[in-house]
């Protein structure tokens, strides 16, 4: 019998090792080296063994029943390109409670109401549960088969009966495999799950989508090698306490890529917003101070968004500054270039700011609006009730251009945004020329 051998195998990247080190030698990533078993391999002329692959000229291969079909969401399959492909594996990832398996069995009920057949593995989910919800969501059908399990051999053994159009797999971290040792949710269970579940939807061309757990700094937990495998990455953010999800796409081999959709929770499911141009400007109070308008941009979409400021009087040694929404050293950078360039001294007012709607924003396009949100805040003057900002500042002082001037700009105008302070041709060159044209204040 041969030797069972431990191996060390890396949480980030999935890389194995028979030595343990501090330092893993692939993604250079600390501490991340855990043991594990390795089984034994079989040899190559063993009985039983695969046949070698029939090569085949790239140009002679058929491609009859790999066309894409509609997932019943027009402004999804606009994201993913063409919609749904046969053999495609999709990774979508998100925190707990945001709505993946919500949005999937939405997507499972309309798929099935085209008479194709689905597959939804549920490892989370008792099936009563998962039918209660996809009645609630009027998902139910007779082309739309349930699984309630966490042994991937007997997910495996469905997509061989039934050979589904499409299966969602929820989710990747619950299910386990014979062929790994460990707990379900390990980085050895992850990688069998994923490559058992990949290799299955190629062979039976099967669209297959696999719900992934995030960790608590929003990247998807498990091997980095599994955002790899898969054709499409897909991330649904948003407060669960607020009504709007943002899906984003990082990963595309079949369509566009940094792509944006955004959804509304309502009583039936996530549903699409159409236009959110200025879905995050609802019931905006433009009389008060310490609030600017942005015009940012998230994957190749224009989004008008709010940025709030608030000064206020510090009574402690060290004055505060919070940041929410974006990174709270940009603050601090921008309240530096004030102090010098406008010669404001902030060293005894505490600083919050955040961004509306609970968004994320990282982009330099969002300096000009955060500037212009301290100083109506500090200055308790609102800015003009139409007025949107956009630009990058330099340390400097100065205003530059950012990525996508063009669109921000048309889109502005088409919102009927006035004034719209931008850098470049027409717009402001540097802070002092923006704060006296906003607030009538000399640098």
């Amino acid at each position: 019998m041969a030797k069972v051998r431990e191996v060390f195998v890396c949480s980030e990247c999935g890389s194995q090792t028979f030595q343990w080190r501090g330092q893993c030698p692939s993604c250079k990533a600390w501490n991340t080296l855990k043991p594990a078993q390795a089984r034994p391999q079989g040899h190559g002329g063993r009985a039983g063994a695969p046949a070698a692959p029939r090569l085949q000229a790239l140009k002679d291969v058929p491609d009859e029943g790999h066309e894409p079909y509609t997932s019943g969401i027009a402004a999804l399959d606009r994201v993913l390109g063409s919609g749904l492909v046969p053999g495609a594996a999709i990774l979508l990832g998100g925190e707990p409670g945001i709505g993946k398996s919500t949005l999937l069995l939405q997507v499972a009920g309309r798929v099935a109401q085209q008479g194709l057949k689905v597959l939804y593995a549920s490892g989370e989910e008792a099936l009563p549960q998962v039918r209660a919800r996809g009645e609630r969501l009027g998902a139910l059908g007779p082309s739309l088969m349930a699984l309630a399990t966490s042994s991937i051999e007997e997910v495996i053994a469905g997509m061989e009966e039934i050979k589904p159009q499409l299966l969602i797999l929820d989710s990747v971290q619950t299910l386990a495999s014979l062929e790994a040792d460990g707990l379900p949710g390990n980085v050895s269970q992850v990688r069998a799950v994923a490559t058992l579940v990949i290799e299955a939807c190629r062979r039976l061309s099967t669209t297959g989508v696999i719900v992934g757990h995030v960790t608590k700094d929003g990247t998807l937990a498990g091997p980095r090698m599994l955002e790899h495998m898969v054709d499409t990455v897909i991330s649904l953010e948003g407060d669960r306490r607020q009504v709007f999800r943002l899906m984003r796409i990082f990963k595309n081999r079949f369509g566009p890529n940094e792509e944006l959709l955004v959804f509304k929770m309502g009583r039936m499911g996530l549903e699409v917003v159409d236009d959110p141009s200025t879905f995050f400007l609802e019931d905006r109070d433009p009389s008060l101070s310490g609030t600017a308008v942005v015009m940012a941009i998230d994957g190749q979409r224009p989004l008008a968004v709010e940025v709030q400021a608030l000064c206020s009087r510090s009574f402690l040694a060290i004055p505060r500054r919070v940041a929410l929404g974006f990174d709270v050293n940009r603050l601090n950078l921008l309240l530096a270039v004030l102090e010098k360039r406008l010669r404001i001294n902030f060293s005894q007012v505490d600083i919050y700011a955040k961004v509306g709607g609970g968004m994320r924003l990282q982009e330099p396009g969002m300096d000009l609006a955060l500037v212009a949100a301290v100083l109506s805040s500090y200055y308790d003057v609102p800015l003009p009730e139409k007025c949107i900002l956009f630009g990058e500042l330099d340390l400097n002082g100065q205003v530059r251009p950012v990525s996508g001037q063009d669109i921000r700009l048309s889109q502005a105008r088409r919102l009927g945004f006035t004034p719209v302070v931008h850098p470049g041709k027409g717009g402001v060159r540097g802070i002092a020329e923006m704060a006296a044209m906003l607030f009538h204040r000399k640098s």
